[in-house]
């Protein structure tokens, strides 16, 4: 397994690893939850977006030390996509725990996902950072349509 795969599981991993702690907490507690489509597609989303900003920022960092191509380019993308990640696993692991705060960091990770797209077309044309754009792209969306359907019903 080479270093990119390796993150791309970590990443996947994390976020796998939260939903399954929440089920096992819950099944102990013997109280069954059961999210509804909006919360399972942006925890899937979330996850998938995750593993894929990982690999992405192997394959940048992986450019960067071999000093190929645009080194600024390089930077911003590998950057940005540690960070946007990082959005994605909290909220990953706050849906999976079905927590109060979720909708924060959501609307928190859409704004991510966004500003991580936009860099990612910036990139020289790669499929792997092509499919990063669509993976942030598919999350921001299901991140916007969980916290509109969340401000709907505290309203």
């Amino acid at each position: 397994m080479d270093r990119r795969e390796l993150l791309g599981v970590l990443g996947a991993g994390a976020a796998g690893l939260a939903a399954l702690s929440h089920r096992e907490v819950r099944a102990a507690d013997e109280e069954h939850h059961h999210r509804d489509k909006i919360h399972e597609d942006c925890l899937k989303a979330c996850g998938e977006c995750a593993k894929s900003c990982n690999e992405t920022a192997a394959h940048c960092l992986e450019q960067l030390a071999a000093g190929s191509g645009d080194r600024k380019t390089h930077a911003r993308v590998h950057g940005l996509t540690m960070d946007c990640q990082e959005f994605c696993v909290l909220s990953a692991t706050l849906i999976a725990r079905d927590s109060t705060l979720m909708m924060y960091s959501c609307d928190a990770c859409a704004d991510a996902c966004k500003t991580c797209a936009e860099a990612c077309d910036q990139h020289p044309a790669s499929e792997m950072v092509k499919e990063c754009a669509e993976k942030c792209r598919a999350c921001e969306r299901t991140c916007r349509e969980m916290v509109k359907a969340m401000r709907g019903r505290k309203a």
